[in-house]
């Protein structure tokens, strides 16, 4: 393991049946709260954003604003929320999407994104890569390429990983922690 894991998983709470029975909650308001975890994330997925050439960072509501818009700033690039469906003013474009129980549906800014782009997508966790997964449809969608998806960590057991490889389309998934 690394220095940079160890700080950021040292930071990592488990907060155990949260938000239901038998769920293990990854809580990482204690990594924002640090200034040197903090520091040290925004870094990292900065550094991935710039090796494979983004132009901009895509950021999932909620947490992926939380850490896209400073990796944005760190890495000297454009940052583009995609949004619960509703939240946008203006133009947009829509993915739907299917949850374990349901669907749901994101939307981004229609004119946020352009042919020339290469975007990143930033999140804290790659559970089961819907969201993720809808993303780079809008992405692809607007006329962009997709870069690749950073994330602080992937739930590994929840398959996300085996979901999103064929929307990549050889685009690299990069996880700074495995759980």
């Amino acid at each position: 393991m690394t220095g940079i894991e160890e700080l950021l998983l040292s930071r990592i709470r488990d907060v155990p049946d949260y938000p239901e029975p038998g769920v293990m909650f990854k809580d990482i308001t204690p990594l924002l709260a640090d200034p040197a975890a903090f520091t040290a994330l925004t870094d990292a997925l900065a550094d991935i954003a710039v090796r494979t050439g983004a132009t901009k960072i895509v950021g999932l509501e909620a947490r992926g604003f939380i850490l896209g818009a400073p990796v944005a700033v760190r890495a000297g690039l454009g940052f583009i929320p995609v949004r619960k469906a509703g939240k946008l003013p203006g133009a947009t474009l829509s993915q739907a999407y299917e949850l374990e129980y349901g669907s749901a549906e994101i939307e981004v800014h229609a004119e946020d994104l352009a042919a020339g782009d290469r975007v990143m997508v930033v999140d804290d966790v790659l559970a089961t890569g819907g969201t993720a997964e809808a993303s780079l449809q809008l992405i692809r969608r607007a006329g962009a390429e997709v870069a690749g998806v950073a994330v602080l960590m992937e739930l590994g057991f929840l398959g996300g990983r085996s979901r999103l490889e064929p929307s990549l389309a050889g685009a690299p998934l990069e996880a700074l922690l495995q759980v």
